[in-house]
């Protein structure tokens, strides 16, 4: 048989699991290109931007921008962005920039979760709906008969919508935990990147901070036995 004959044997449910199968391959098809541009680029991103940092902190947001449509790279710059940032406000903007990131990553995850749990359904909906169709026309006194062969041929073909319905489901469910599998992967690439960027720039910041003068009470004298000057 050729797919317009499993269509149409399959009855009415093999139109909605027709248009689920085109919606998996177009979504999977889409995130297969988006993760295939962000898993070959990061280890160079991530070394470069890693390399910068120890030697010259200057670079590491005019290289960030140079990647600012990779995750990675959009994470990194976003600090950068800002005039002279404290700590504090370096740290929210790093935590900002990968929540959007992780975000944009799950795009698509929605729509592969939906037809892992209609397809299936409305496999089992069409064989159903065929089997109540195969069945009705059939009486009692025709069981043995020639009049039944019809019955089994029916009851076979209701079969397709279940199995085609379990077979876009298998595939949508295996690129899913696919991409789940890339975006764990990310979280912790984020993750090591803005801890390891955090402690420079805070110890950086440390070091360029002026230090308060400091103010001399009564306490002080007496910790060091020194008595305060007389009035």
């Amino acid at each position: 048989m050729n797919l317009l004959e499993i269509i149409d044997k399959g009855g009415i449910a093999m139109y909605p699991l027709l248009f689920l199968s085109i919606l998996s391959i177009s979504t999977i098809l889409e995130r297969l290109w988006f993760w295939s541009r962000v898993v070959f680029k990061e280890k160079k991103i991530f070394n470069r931007i890693m390399e910068a940092a120890d030697r010259n902190w200057d670079l590491v947001g005019k290289i960030a921008q140079e990647y600012i449509n990779h995750p990675l790279g959009n994470f990194v710059y976003s600090p950068f962005s800002l005039l002279n940032p404290d700590p504090d406000m370096f740290h929210l903007a790093l935590e900002s920039a990968a929540e959007e990131q992780l975000a944009r990553m799950r795009k698509g995850d929605k729509v592969l979760e939906a037809i892992i749990a209609l397809s299936p359904l409305l496999g089992l909906f069409g064989t159903v709906w065929g089997l109540i169709q195969a069945l009705s026309s059939i009486q009692i006194s025709d069981l043995g008969t020639a009049d039944s062969s019809g019955v089994t041929l029916g009851i076979g073909e209701s079969l397709i919508s279940t199995a085609f319905g379990l077979l876009v489901a298998i595939i949508s469910l295996s690129f899913y935990r696919l991409f789940q599998a890339f975006w764990t992967n990310q979280i912790r690439i984020l993750r090591r990147t803005g801890s390891r960027l955090e402690v420079m720039y805070r110890d950086r910041w440390m070091q360029s901070e002026p230090e308060e003068p400091k103010i001399v009470s009564q306490d002080d004298y007496s910790f060091v036995n020194i008595k305060p000057p007389s009035q």
